[in-house]
């Protein structure tokens, strides 16, 4: 049984090099180079819509090839060739429509696969709640990155279902596989050994900072409302430098949705933290990606928001053998053993009624996305007073950082390098096969009925529109305007000839037409049975049929 799956490929969804770099990008493309380069399967696969996509897809693999493989494309216009793989992997946990399209094929073809990211938005909510009612299989997978979030997912079947049974009087069971497994990181891209020392001093040197001074290190998006709110990480390393009488740079490599949170980040450090050396560098170039932690003491990230879920950044600082301190939320709860790795501080949210309103406006566009994370991140706190002293014990004892760092560092060669995961990616495939080969399908499709009943065929769902309905006995015969002059015009008008490549050849045309000049008349049947041999053939042979009909090139009876 295969382990492998074809890539659905958008440049967007594997991409870290654009100005708006988000967690999604980042593990879309340690996904993407991991499958390369750790993949076992001999070909790869990869799903466009166009061919430019395929070919960018084609050049982002190609330095991470590590042995010879056969690169196949799969055009969006061609969806059963993803049977050859096996599986269908997207980026992100919009899964609907991928269902739906399945359904007019095979929904024993192919499984598919996809994994989650932020789900606290509408569309992304109602997309996943949608799993309950589109013709899902048990074949099929939503990876879920976190306990967290498959608790939440759970919980939003539970309360969907329940409405949706007494609205319709049975209550449905999700049939798609929420399996966890983790986001990676690539160990061996950081630096190591000598490497990593000399890393370390060079940035040290540059930007001013002493052997012996302790070096704080926030990375990621610097925005208060979808990442962490600031100030309560201020006041705690404020505290922590009045405690340990410590020299304590921090230094926050990211970069800023909003421009106008620039001074706001700038100002309040100041203001909160003045004892500390605030230090902001671009999170986005790559060499500060790279090494940024090979200078650090201690990394921290107090996340206090909605939209995540996992939480890379921990896992890359325990990759470089930094001890955590974080918030005792999301994903951060499984990532980060308490004590072991480092730190989780605890946080406080109020009861669920208290944001009704919020939610209320939220759901009918008075708030837009970023304000309503904003507001309810501006309701979860944090134990300032708690992460302090995490803090300056961290600071304080030398040997208990590097305790913690190389406990961390372990925990992710063990569960989060890509290797490992890509195995586990891997291994999920296979059995999604093994599924699909013996599990009974749901809701399967009925002869004469639709695969999407919402988008249904016009010519089933307005049949009761006309007078006839071309039929196999349907006698055909020329029309008078099957004149060559006559025909030229039709193909030449613009309103004539839209739609073309929906129907027969220009060469295929022009034969059936002398069969039926020399036939005199001939059946709709006859014609099928002499020019067709799929069921493509067909409905392009009727659509060809009816256009030569509509303008008089053919007459029936």
């Amino acid at each position: 049984m295969s382990k492998t799956a074809a890539i659905l490929y958008t440049k967007e969804g594997y991409n870290t090099r654009g100005d708006r770099l988000l967690g999604r990008h980042s593990a879309g493309e340690g996904f993407l180079k991991s499958w390369v380069k750790y993949g076992t399967a001999e070909s790869l696969h990869c799903y466009t819509r166009t061919e430019a996509e395929f070919q960018d897809f084609c050049q982002v693999i190609t330095p991470w090839l590590t042995q010879p493989r056969n690169v196949k494309w799969i055009r969006e216009e061609q969806p059963w060739l993803i049977a050859d793989a096996g599986v269908l992997y997207r980026p992100d946990p919009v899964l609907s429509q991928l269902i739906w399209q399945r359904r007019f094929i095979n929904q024993r073809a192919y499984s598919l696969c996809g994994v989650t990211h932020t789900i606290a938005t509408k569309a992304v909510m109602e997309s996943i709640g949608n799993l309950l009612t589109v013709p899902s299989q048990p074949w099929d997978a939503l990876i879920c990155t976190s306990v967290a979030v498959r608790k939440s997912i759970e919980y939003l079947f539970g309360v969907w279902g329940e409405y949706l049974m007494e609205r319709m009087g049975g209550q449905p069971q999700p049939l798609i596989q929420l399996p966890i497994i983790p986001l990676g990181v690539d160990q061996q891209g950081f630096p190591q050994g000598n490497d990593a020392i000399a890393s370390r001093q060079r940035l040290r040197q540059s930007l001013g900072i002493a052997d012996n001074d302790i070096v704080v290190l926030f990375v990621g998006r610097l925005c208060f409302s979808a990442k962490a709110h600031p100030i309560p990480m201020y006041m705690a390393l404020e505290k922590a430098a009045q405690t340990t009488k410590q020299k304590i740079h921090l230094i926050q490599a990211g970069w800023f949705d909003d421009r106008r949170e620039e001074p706001e980040f700038k100002n309040s450090g100041n203001l909160f933290a003045p004892s500390v050396n605030h230090i902001f560098l671009d999170g986005r170039l790559p060499d500060i990606r790279v090494n940024i932690w090979s200078a650090s003491d201690i990394f921290i990230s107090l996340s206090d928001n909605i939209q995540e879920t996992f939480g890379l950044t921990p896992i890359e600082a325990m990759a470089n053998g930094l001890p955590v301190v974080v918030s005792d939320w999301d994903g951060y709860k499984e990532s980060v053993r308490d004590q072991i790795d480092g730190f989780r501080i605890p946080t406080l949210i109020p009861s669920p009624d208290s944001c009704v309103d919020i939610t209320w406006d939220y759901m009918n566009d008075k708030l837009n996305w970023p304000t309503y994370i904003g507001l309810t991140s501006l309701t979860i706190a944090i134990d300032v007073e708690a992460c302090a002293q995490a803090l300056s014990q961290l600071i304080n004892n030398e040997e208990l950082r590097h305790k913690m760092g190389e406990n961390g560092r372990k925990r992710v060669q063990e569960v989060y390098d890509w290797q490992v995961v890509i195995k586990a990616y891997e291994n999920l495939w296979q059995e999604l096969g093994e599924i699909r080969e013996k599990a009974q399908e749901s809701v399967p499709v009925k002869p004469g009925q639709p695969a999407y009943p919402l988008c249904d065929t016009p010519f089933r769902m307005f049949n009761h529109y006309t007078t006839n309905t071309l039929s196999l006995e349907m006698k055909l015969s020329l029309g008078s305007m099957a004149k060559p002059d006559t025909l030229d015009m039709i193909q030449s008008l613009w309103i004539t000839s839209v739609g073309k490549d929906r129907r027969l050849s220009a060469d295929l045309q022009t034969e059936i037409l002398g069969t039926i000049q020399q036939a005199g008349v001939i059946t709709v049947g006859e014609l099928i049975t002499r020019y067709t041999k799929t069921p493509k053939d067909i409905a392009y042979l009727q659509r060809t049929l009816l256009h030569w009909i509509k303008f008089n090139i053919l007459v029936y009876q």
